[in-house]
């Protein structure tokens, strides 16, 4: 099946589930996924029921539509979503955001778990993303154009939506969330980063690693949607403090930060 035909294959069988009119779309990262449990009219489309979809592979990740409404907005969020290094092309991993755009989301909010590089980071952390660098050494844009959702040259210089940022920061401060603002730079995974590749993106201007997002973002932009990404801070990158890194460290604190992150995306959810 051509990504076009995927797309079509989708959007008919989610369509067999519900008539949702989604306007916020919701990708969720690393420990966030039963935020889809707080949705109200709650209705789920597993992706093993849409014909071509990619499966998520990864532990916490369950691969689904979930449609309902939050804070009085109509949603379409993904209980866990596709990585890069899972081996699927970035062009199918960007399925779920060309789907959302299709059933007419506007904008779409974009989570992860992401490493610190900024020094004055520590686990825990919520980065607001201003901007990213794409280190996944490919574009989910390479290949035919779809011109149904973008030009072939869509623009990037404000890929993270300046204004809907602007309106989120007040809010986390009334609210009493500290939140950080920096960049993203995304690196394919699945093996962390090592100590020269972090003092490498320090220097280029990155704040935070990740495997994630980037991808995602380009697609929202060249099919014209607004994008608000924040990123966890986890853990410290490799070679910043003395100890190995591990995906348990990114799991334990996921959790223990978890209230605060979803009070965030609760505002994000207003905001967008």
């Amino acid at each position: 099946m051509t990504i076009e035909e995927r797309i079509d294959s989708a959007l008919a069988a989610i369509r067999r589930c519900t008539s949702a009119a989604p306007e916020l779309g919701l990708i969720l990262g690393s420990g966030l996924g039963d935020f889809c449990d707080r949705l109200e009219d709650r209705i789920e489309v597993p992706f093993d029921q849409l014909p071509g979809f990619p499966l998520p592979t990864v532990e916490g990740h369950a691969g689904a539509f979930v449609f309902g409404t939050c804070r009085g907005r109509s949603l379409a969020a993904l209980r866990g979503r596709i990585h890069y290094y899972e081996g699927y092309t970035q062009q199918e991993l960007t399925l779920p955001v060309r789907v959302m755009a299709r059933l007419g989301v506007k904008t779409v909010i974009l989570t992860n778990a992401a490493g610190g590089v900024n020094l004055d980071y520590k686990p825990g952390t919520l980065m607001l993303i201003s901007d990213h660098i794409n280190f996944s050494g490919n574009n989910p844009l390479m290949g035919p154009n779809l011109d149904q959702f973008g030009p072939r040259f869509p623009d990037m210089s404000d890929v993270y939506t300046k204004t809907l940022r602007e309106k989120l920061k007040p809010l986390a401060a009334r609210a009493d969330i500290p939140l950080r603002e920096g960049v993203y730079v995304m690196y394919s995974g699945p093996s962390y980063e090592t100590p020269a590749e972090i003092r490498m993106f320090r220097t280029l201007g990155g704040d935070a690693v990740g495997m994630s997002t980037v991808p995602e973002a380009i697609a929202a932009r060249h099919a014209g949607l607004q994008v608000l990404g924040v990123s966890c801070i986890t853990n410290m990158a490799a070679g910043i403090l003395p100890q190995p890194l591990s995906h348990a460290e990114v799991v334990e604190t996921a959790s223990r930060v978890k209230a605060e992150f979803t009070r965030l995306l609760e505002l994000m959810i207003d905001v967008g």
